[in-house]
């Protein structure tokens, strides 16, 4: 079922929510959306959809695919990012504690609520974790350039860079980068620069959390580099971490969150 729900600050989120039972809920990295990630294909999501007894949602985060947004920065920090999760929870209703799956700003989405609050989360799935800590400023400065790109440029100077820019070999045999962004380009600007505002939570809170987590990464992607993933697996107790170098095995990785997943 694809319905929509407005936020307290006005903001619409379009989410699709399928099946009965113990909840897990996914949230896309930016610049994409529902539609867009689906079409590059690196995440399937039929073996979690066809589990039994399980209800799978995922949405478009505010700006993003057919969700709305506002040209304000901070509407673009984690912070609100997971502030949107938990309230879409809210509205949603159903037995906690919930499954929480995120990739790249998503994945920063998930961990920023489940410091907020723990008991909300029985398990992680975190995809291509972002850049974190030490290698976030340089991250940073980049958004910061494109904000100033799109800006002065508009958003065809800014997807014409992106498609230039190298590709990992882990991504290339993959629909990467994606044919259109997923994000309204009016909102481009303040996105970029909530992102360069934004970092993971602190080490000591995240060392903090229990729950059994997944964590997916790429070998060779220095916008989500591997660094990240293995803190991450280091500082929560209860990690997996399984690394692709190539495309076949990212294809994998929709039956890999589905072996996951508690039956």
């Amino acid at each position: 079922m694809i319905t929509h729900f407005t936020l307290h600050d006005g903001t619409r989120i379009d989410y699709d929510d399928r099946g009965e039972g113990p909840l897990a809920v996914y949230t896309h990295g930016a610049l994409l959306g529902r539609k867009a990630e689906d079409e590059l294909g690196m995440l399937g999501w039929e073996a979690v959809k066809s589990l039994p007894d399980r209800r799978f949602v995922r949405y478009d985060a505010r700006a993003h695919g057919a969700s709305t947004g506002r040209p304000d920065p901070e509407d673009y920090r984690f912070e609100r990012f997971a502030a949107d999760l938990v309230e879409l929870l809210g509205h949603r209703g159903g037995t906690r504690p919930v499954t929480g799956m995120g990739a790249s700003l998503g994945c920063a989405t998930v961990l920023h609520a489940a410091v907020n609050d723990p008991a909300l989360f029985d398990r992680f799935v975190l995809v291509i974790p972002p850049t974190a800590w030490e290698t976030r400023a340089a991250q940073a400065a980049n958004y910061r350039m494109a904000a100033e790109l799109v800006a002065e440029n508009g958003v065809d100077a800014f997807t014409a860079a992106a498609a230039a820019a190298p590709i990992p070999p882990s991504l290339s045999g993959l629909a990467y980068p994606p044919r259109e962004l997923g994000v309204r380009p009016e909102l481009l600007p303040a996105l970029f620069q909530g992102l360069a505002a934004s970092d993971l939570p602190p080490r000591e809170k995240l060392g903090e959390l229990t729950q059994p987590a997944l964590i997916l990464a790429l070998a060779d992607d220095p916008g989500h580099p591997r660094s990240t993933a293995d803190q991450l697996a280091d500082l929560l107790p209860g990690a997996e971490l399984h690394v692709s170098s190539d495309s076949a095995d990212v294809r994998g990785w929709g039956d890999r969150v589905a072996r996951f997943l508690p039956r």
